[in-house]
């Protein structure tokens, strides 16, 4: 049972009450000596009720908030149960406040050192992404003014590749400049109707010969005059399947397929992008669309790609209020799926 002060103090004073009446009733049959050890008793008695009420009351709950303040120190942030017989309003409140104060407090500490770690690792990646195609473009550029320029074959294969690690440079840098606007909600989804079926097919189109080199077949899973209206920007949303389809080449294996669909719901259409290859390891699948995160770290140095597509990609279909689920197994392939808006009545 828990009792708070004036409830504490209404039972002490009827205690006191009663002692006294049952004092003053029977004070004339008391001697002098009687009335000495009656008056001991009485003191004692108040005494103990005053104490006890203060012990009770708020010792007992000032221990508690020690005792929580101890546990936060150490950081054990699990909440003690009162077992006190009596409630202290004030002082449970205040406990209460500390411990969700001091957890608050933890948590943004724990976040601080969450984000301070992705900002190193982040620097980290960018100066090794940034420093590759630097270093190429600069071995080939100097290499042509130690001497080599003289010879046109040299010249021409050299000026190329170093073009090349240019290139892949400034893809680089629009990538992260257009992350960047996305973080921060500045780019905003021009939406329209479009065929999806015409859109996949022109990046199936665009991708085939390096699927071609793979050894992998691309299937859009739609009928030859299907067409597939959806409400995006196609503009963005062709940045996706590009992205998807040319991740799923690069991981596949040789004699494999990537199978595009569209399944129809009430508002929405599903879209699939599913393949047959390597798979991901579980622990890589809520990490893959972190900003230059590699599954293969061997393949860190591939010049082909960014490391920034999927990041983009998740972007793109969160700006159409949407998400990219994943599910993958290894040895049997991957499926990423995400839905977007049926096409609006003009």
């Amino acid at each position: 049972m828990n009792l708070n002060s004036r409830t504490l103090a209404l039972l002490i004073s009827l205690a006191v009450a009663l002692v006294l009446t049952a004092f003053l009733a029977l004070a004339s049959y008391f001697s002098s000596q009687g009335l000495m050890v009656a008056l001991v008793i009485v003191f004692v008695s108040c005494f103990l009720l005053v104490h006890f009420s203060y012990e009770a009351l708020v010792f007992r709950e000032v221990k508690n908030v020690y005792s929580s303040l101890e546990k936060l120190k150490r950081q054990d942030f699990k909440k003690v149960e009162s077992r006190s017989t009596f409630s202290a309003d004030p002082l449970m409140k205040i406990k209460e406040e500390i411990y969700m104060i001091a957890e608050r407090k933890q948590q943004e500490i724990d976040e601080l050192k969450r984000l301070q770690s992705m900002r190193r690792e982040f620097l980290a990646d960018v100066s090794h992404e940034l420093k590759t195609p630097i270093f190429a473009a600069q071995g080939f550029i100097h290499t042509l003014l130690d001497g080599a320029m003289d010879d046109p074959e040299v010249r021409e294969r050299f000026l190329e590749k170093a073009a090349k690690s240019l290139d892949g440079l400034d893809a680089l840098v629009q990538d992260l400049i257009s992350i960047s606007q996305f973080e921060k909600g500045v780019v905003k989804m021009a939406k329209r109707n479009f065929d999806v079926v015409q859109l996949v097919r022109e990046v199936a189109e665009q991708l085939e010969q390096r699927a071609s080199q793979h050894e992998i077949t691309l299937h859009v899973e739609a009928g030859p005059q299907e067409q597939i209206m959806l409400f995006a920007d196609p503009n963005r949303i062709r940045q996706v399947f590009t992205n998807l389809v040319d991740n799923a080449i690069k991981y596949g294996r040789k004699g494999g397929n990537i199978w595009i669909s569209f399944e129809e719901g009430k508002k929405k259409y599903t879209i699939t992008v599913k393949d047959d290859g390597k798979g991901i390891a579980q622990e890589h699948i809520n990490r893959i669309f972190e900003r230059f995160y590699r599954i293969d770290k061997s393949r860190a140095r591939d010049t082909s790609s960014t490391g920034l597509g999927l990041a983009i990609c998740k972007h793109i279909i969160e700006a159409h209020r949407s998400i990219i689920a994943v599910k993958s197994e290894i040895d049997k392939g991957t499926t990423l799926r995400f839905k977007l808006l049926k096409a609006k009545q003009l």
